[in-house]
């Protein structure tokens, strides 16, 4: 169907001009001003914005300021507490008009084992807008028309999701994907019924039964699940490659994790180069993605249901175990400054305000509201001072599979005392060898040139970095003995309290 692929190109083509123009003629904090009035009119008779005074609020000169006086700081468990617990309960008009009907549970990469956060209707819509905004934005890539009729792979959760008789719940992804344009349907695979399957097993197996029918051009899911899925198709169909089976597979669009780690082994499963494009879509919005080639970066989406605030990630606003200060000082989109991490709080059409989502990220580019994801608040080491971040660990595995010329697709690492001091314990996880010392040797001069607090305290707190080579299966047994395995689960990188002990007991018990 040429035809096809030529109306999508055009149609693209012409839609990508029409949002960036208006997007850039417009300041970014106008942009966000209206949306948060427009934000707070919605929810003015909600119990919250009567609490607050929105019928005030947005009547002020100064809407923003205003705003952030009146309305407290929130992490999950004060606003799930005080507020998105009686949502739960089937109250309407809690934090957002009406009642809601969905509820995305988190990975539980947080303090939380399981996190239900709201996904209204008006959420469900914002998101549909950001995702054709980010279609259009393919026609600054440069894909034959014929691309454009060719299928999209999403591997994500069940859209078979649960219902108490009060809402329904389930993975993020399972809920966008029950909830998909008519038109997308179309080029949409797995398709209707192997998407509702919630055996994660049982999925894998009837896509990779599936997979010679359908003629891929775009796969999107969570590196880790589809890396395992490619590999299976392979080993099934007797491949060299996933381009044998799939040809015009051009694009693989990823988020939520670090691609970083990933980037070897998954290249071994293709016969050409891909465009990878990033996207941040977390389970309480659409915050970002990638506009342009080889951006390295996503642009903030600042006009469609989302007001964000950033509050410096340094000790005057966050305490020892990284939790957010009440008294935490947040900056708006025009104070901002480039180089520097943020944590990130959102206020949104899904009833969050002023939230922290547990996500610090970084301006690449303030003129075009661009950002990279460092890491998680909770994710960050520094037991002794050494700060280290996600993006510090990410960088630092990534330069010891260059140095070793191995793949090392999963870690963690939990800081230990050791007598009277203290050590890092590594945990990689990689099919090739690796010598232990020499790695050891490697991850330690990889952090002292990346990160120069580490290299202080290693001088004088840090005895020693411990290092444990492991089976990659062994992080994706454990994810399915946790029951995380699949849809937008990832593997914690930093193991703290509980989930280092279980971490450690499920290792002594494959020693047995």
């Amino acid at each position: 169907m040429p035809i096809l692929g030529s109306i999508i190109k055009s149609a693209i083509e012409l839609g990508s001009k029409l949002p960036v123009e208006g997007y850039r003629k417009r300041s970014p904090i106008k942009l966000q001003e209206k949306t948060l009035l427009k934000m707070l009119k919605k929810a003015q008779n909600t119990a919250f914005g009567e609490e607050y005074g929105f019928e005030e609020l947005i009547r002020s000169k100064n809407v923003i300021s205003d705003f952030q006086k009146r309305v407290p700081l929130f992490d999950y468990n004060s606003i799930h507490k005080s507020w998105w617990s009686r949502t739960l309960n089937g109250e309407s008009y809690v934090c957002w008009p009406g009642k809601v009907k969905y509820f995305a549970l988190s990975s539980g990469t947080s303090e939380a084992a399981s996190k239900y956060i709201p996904v209204t209707d008006e959420m469900l819509k914002a998101i549909k807008k950001t995702s054709t905004r980010q279609i259009f934005s393919l026609a600054r890539y440069d894909f034959p028309r014929e691309f454009y009729q060719k299928g999209i792979l999403m591997l994500g959760g069940s859209t078979n999701l649960e219902f108490n008789g009060t809402y329904y719940e389930g993975d993020l992804s399972g809920i966008t994907a029950g909830n998909i344009p008519f038109w997308f349907q179309h080029f949409y695979k797995p398709g209707k019924r192997i998407s509702r399957e919630r055996n994660w097993t049982t999925k894998l197996d009837e896509i990779v039964a599936n997979a010679g029918s359908w003629d891929i051009g775009v796969i999107v899911g969570v590196p880790a699940w589809l890396q395992i899925l490619m590999e299976r198709i392979i080993k099934e169909y007797n491949l060299k490659t996933i381009h044998d089976i799939w040809p015009n597979l051009s694009i693989y669009v990823h988020g939520g994790v670090s691609f970083t780690p990933y980037v070897k082994s998954f290249e071994k499963l293709l016969d050409h180069p891909i465009t990878y494009i990033e996207t941040y879509l977390a389970s309480e919005g659409f915050m970002a993605y990638q506009t342009r080639p080889n951006a390295n970066a996503m642009q903030l989406v600042l006009d469609n249901g989302l007001f964000f605030e950033f509050v410096p990630f340094t000790d005057d606003n966050f305490d020892a175990d990284n939790n957010l200060k009440p008294n935490a000082r947040s900056l708006t989109i025009d104070e901002v400054e480039e180089g520097i991490d943020y944590a990130l709080l959102i206020t949104s059409v899904a009833g969050a305000y002023r939230y922290l989502i547990g996500d610090t990220i970084r301006f690449t580019s303030k003129e075009l509201s661009e950002i990279v994801i460092t890491g998680r608040t909770k994710h960050f080491l520094s037991i002794c001072g050494e700060h280290l971040s996600q993006e510090n660990m990410n960088r630092a595995i990534e330069m010891l599979a260059q140095q070793l010329n191995v793949s090392i697709p999963e870690f963690c690492v939990a800081g230990i005392k050791d007598e009277s001091m203290f050590a890092h314990q590594w945990y990689l996880g990689s099919n090739d060898p690796i010598n232990v010392d020499q790695a050891c040797k490697l991850i330690d001069d990889n952090l002292k040139l990346l990160n120069d607090d580490y290299r202080v305290e290693r001088l004088h707190a840090i005895r020693d970095v411990f290092v444990k080579v492991l089976p990659v299966d062994v992080f994706y047994n454990y994810m399915r003995k946790c029951g995380k395995e699949g849809g937008q689960n990832k593997f914690t990188r930093v193991l703290k309290n509980t989930k280092l002990t279980h971490w450690t007991q499920y290792l002594k018990s494959l020693e047995k």
